[in-house]
């Protein structure tokens, strides 16, 4: 779960992660046959670095980062799906949450730190800039802290005599 929020991705893309697509010489992710079989690079949290080194200590995988029943094969979705369900009700949570809910709070929290929405758009995978638009959910504290154009200008506001 964690991978899949640090990095965006979607539940078939964390789950067929390899141990060679986490590039921490020069702090990637090598996502491979993403979504319309397109490969994508996006970032790696020094964080999540961190967590995967870890994990790799404890498991020791081989090939696939998240190995299912057998080394030589990945995690099933399914299992990432339950995983969710799991610590979501672990955390006493009462929304609905999913694999996909953290691909939607990555592309969100990027925006709201100020990413540009095509830089979003790029470690998202999308073609169109429209289809990304959809994850951001801009939360009203953001908009509320938004400087308008007309505050950038030096007015002096006089009344009339």
């Amino acid at each position: 779960m964690t991978t899949a929020y640090a990095a965006g991705l979607r539940a078939s893309e964390a789950a067929s992660l390899k141990v060679a697509d986490i590039d921490s010489d020069r702090m990637v992710i090598q996502v491979r046959h993403g979504k319309g079989a397109k490969d994508r690079t996006v970032m790696l949290s020094t964080q999540l670095l961190a967590i995967l080194r870890t994990y790799w200590r404890l498991a020791h995988p081989q090939d696939f980062l998240f190995p299912g029943r057998s080394a030589d094969t990945p995690i099933t979705t399914t299992c990432l799906h339950a995983a969710c369900r799991s610590a979501t009700r672990a955390a006493g949570l009462t929304k609905r949450v999913s694999v996909h809910t953290l691909r939607h709070s990555f592309a969100t929290h990027l925006l709201e730190s100020g990413v540009d929405i095509r830089i979003i758009q790029v470690l998202l995978g999308h073609n169109q800039l429209s289809t990304t638009a959809r994850y951001t959910h801009v939360a009203t504290t953001m908009i509320a802290k938004t400087q308008g154009p007309l505050d950038r200008l030096s007015l002096d506001v006089v009344p009339p005599s």
